[in-house]
């Protein structure tokens, strides 16, 4: 065990998000529903930026910090605003503005898309992620770090 946040280590934290401009908070760890989140840090299962900030932390250490759009969910594209033929989707399907609908891109890979124009026989969707563009703010709460790169030296060196 270490009491340090390295590359490699599993890191179980609370976290808060919200907007920089209004203080809005866009998701947290300690809603009722939710709980503390477990990643391995430097695997690519967080935005970069959140991921870079966990390094080097403690357990039971807070920390704030701001995770501009280009190191969260990256700049808008203009271009992934896309018109879509309403018959691609099931005759019963009901659109509303600001929806996000589930898609399936090239190669069968699901993603998600709002709803921004609904006409007769189009469908304009916006394929940008909903926090493109944004900059983050985050507070986060180490609970307990294991380091999995020790662990797994150690179980290499063991005959079994």
């Amino acid at each position: 065990m270490t009491t340090t946040t390295t590359e490699g280590s599993n890191v179980t934290f609370h976290y808060t998000g919200t907007f920089p401009d209004s203080g809005e908070e866009f998701d947290s760890s300690r809603k009722e529903d939710r709980g503390p989140m477990t990643v391995n840090v430097g695997a690519g299962e967080l935005i970069p930026g959140f991921d870079t900030a966990l390094v080097g932390m403690s357990e039971g250490e807070t920390k704030t910090f701001t995770v501009p759009a280009n190191e969260a969910y990256g700049e808008r594209d203009d271009n992934a605003i896309v018109e879509l033929e309403r018959n691609i989707f099931p005759d019963d399907f009901q659109f509303s503005l600001g929806e996000v609908v589930p898609l399936t891109g090239p190669g069968g890979s699901p993603f998600l898309a709002t709803v921004i124009k609904i006409e007769d026989e189009t469908i304009t969707t916006d394929m940008n992620h909903p926090l493109a563009g944004k900059d983050l703010n985050f507070e986060i709460e180490i609970l307990t770090i294991n380091d999995t790169t020790a662990e797994n030296s150690e179980n290499e060196n063991t005959d079994g």
